[in-house]
């Protein structure tokens, strides 16, 4: 079945990027028992002391113990561990760093009141320039307080946090199997796709540090928060354990 699978996906990803002329620079179909950290980090605790609760008030801890690697895919779990929320956040930074092409994943969402999965980027200067004049590139959000909808934005200095450039796209049962979610960034534009159909662009015709953080490296970020500014102040206890599946994440230049 997961080959069957993974034909559709590489015929899928074929006939989308042809026009394109793209080729596959990097991908992680998550075929092994253990996940790659040649490419990947863990981003272990609370945020705490830099950026307590990950900047954003969320509420769960980050750990090894919540993903495992199954039938060629990656289960990234949430749980509610006696007073506590538990799950897990990677990054690719200073291993897998990209300047423009399309980012593409295929995944099911966890659901359901308090969870956030994401599949994100940030500048790979974030840590000389600070965020966000690094620029952050969010090629999917969900919150299970908003069914049916997803989230795609650009964070920058010009325009961030809940005044950042970004589109929220209706789309009827997307909590129900797989989907295809991507990003093609080149120099001019970044525009963001959900099952190929085109929901986004961002291309603003001024191109200062500000406006416009995208013309440098950027690194890969995955993973299931809870709560939160943005996953909202409610937490369904009764949902948990909730899973994140991921078939694949893929880079095309």
């Amino acid at each position: 079945m997961k080959n069957i699978l993974l034909l559709f996906g590489l015929l899928f990803s074929f006939f989308m990027l042809n026009a394109q002329e793209r080729s596959l620079v990097w991908a992680d179909e998550f075929n092994g028992t253990e996940l790659n950290e040649k490419d990947w980090s863990f981003q272990l605790g609370d945020g705490c002391p830099a950026l307590c609760g990950w900047g954003n008030k969320e509420r769960q801890i980050y750990t090894k113990r919540n993903h495992r690697l199954e039938n060629g895919m990656l289960f990234i779990q949430a749980r509610k561990e006696n007073d506590r929320y538990t799950s897990m956040r990677i990054s690719s930074k200073g291993k897998k760093e990209f300047q423009y092409g399309r980012f593409e994943i295929r995944a099911k969402l966890a659901v359901g009141e308090g969870v956030w999965p994401a599949f994100w980027l940030l500048g790979s200067n974030i840590d000389e320039v600070g965020w966000p004049l690094s620029g952050e590139i969010d090629v999917l959000e969900y919150v299970g307080r908003a069914p049916q909808e997803i989230f795609t934005t650009l964070h920058t200095q010009d325009k961030n946090g809940d005044l950042a450039n970004t589109k929220t796209t209706h789309i009827a049962n997307i909590e129900e199997g797989f989907h295809v979610y991507a990003a093609e960034w080149d120099a001019k534009s970044i525009a963001f796709f959900v099952d190929g159909v085109k929901v986004y662009t961002f291309a603003p015709k001024e191109r200062t540090a500000a406006i416009w953080p995208f013309d440098q490296p950027f690194y890969l970020l995955l993973n299931l928060a809870i709560g939160g500014h943005f996953g909202g102040p409610e937490v369904d206890d009764d949902i948990f354990p909730q899973e994140f599946i991921v078939d694949y994440i893929r880079v095309y230049q």
